[in-house]
């Protein structure tokens, strides 16, 4: 299984885990903000870096 399969998995079932207990519009807050978060906490160089490699070289 790749890691963007694994990925998608494991969001689908935060997602899943999250709705009832805060639901869908705060866990899609949740979901969508987490990555976003991360993105930006990262240098400027960072980000350049991750811009530049292509989506498939991000896993190795």
């Amino acid at each position: 299984m790749s890691n963007g399969a694994k990925v998608a998995i494991g969001g689908v079932v935060v997602a899943v885990v999250l709705i009832p207990f805060i639901g869908f519009w705060w866990s899609l807050l949740i979901l969508l903000g987490v990555p976003a978060a991360g993105y930006l906490m990262l240098d400027p160089s960072q980000r350049r870096r991750l811009r530049r490699i292509g989506r498939k070289e991000i896993g190795r």
